[in-house]
């Protein structure tokens, strides 16, 4: 048995079963790590899309009825079957880079809301675009094109209409562009996003009072 435990052939089985339960034990913990952020993300998105398209205008799962176009995720507010508002994020380029966005708007091309779900920016400065922090955000609900001619959306230093930063012109700048050309999106694929996915899902559960 002693011979058996120091052949070199012993101890590279001894060492490969080691290895393949660590590996079995990591590839566990991976799959259970990465269903628990996808959950996390999944809920986070829910929150997002909740502040940008009010309850009143859907009774369906938003995050189950999608449409895609152009590489973009569009999530459906349905009343009855038929849209009433789209949410989809949109992208600026910020001072300390990429500036994610989510942006509602409704059948008639009006912006139910804006809010920030990713952003490198300044603390202090740049962030003054997180609704947490300012309410600056805010600034975006209720208008359109038609409202807001289009060489107005742009930051006050540039001849448009929404404040900047004291100190951070570029991130204002970024958030405006980028909703923006989110709203001259809508116009150009409004047919394809207030068409009804193939698939409904289920209508939304209400509480319990």
């Amino acid at each position: 048995m002693r011979r058996l435990r120091n052949s070199p052939l012993f101890q590279a089985m001894l060492l490969g079963a080691f290895a393949l339960g660590a590996a079995a034990a990591l590839a566990s913990g991976n799959l259970a790590t990465k269903e628990s952020i996808a959950q996390r993300h999944a809920e986070d998105l829910t929150a997002s899309i909740a502040q940008v398209i009010p309850a009143d205008l859907h009774d369906n799962d938003l995050l189950t009825d999608q449409v895609t176009l152009q590489g973009r995720t569009v999530y459906q507010a349905r009343q009855s079957g038929a849209v009433e508002a789209v949410a989809f994020e949109v992208r600026g380029k910020g001072y300390a880079g990429d500036i994610v966005l989510i942006m509602g708007v409704d059948k008639e091309g009006g912006l139910l809301g804006v809010r920030v779900l990713a952003h490198a920016e300044t603390p202090g400065l740049g962030d003054k675009i997180e609704v947490a922090k300012s309410s600056w955000i805010k600034g975006f609900d209720g208008l359109s094109f038609a409202k807001l001619p289009l060489e107005k959306w742009k930051v006050k230093k540039d001849g448009g209409h929404f404040d900047q930063f004291s100190g951070a012109t570029i991130t204002p700048r970024a958030v405006v562009t980028a909703v923006r050309q989110g709203l001259a999106f809508f116009i150009e694929n409004k047919k394809a996003m207030l068409t009804p996915a193939a698939k409904e899902s289920k209508p939304k559960e209400s509480g319990n009072e």
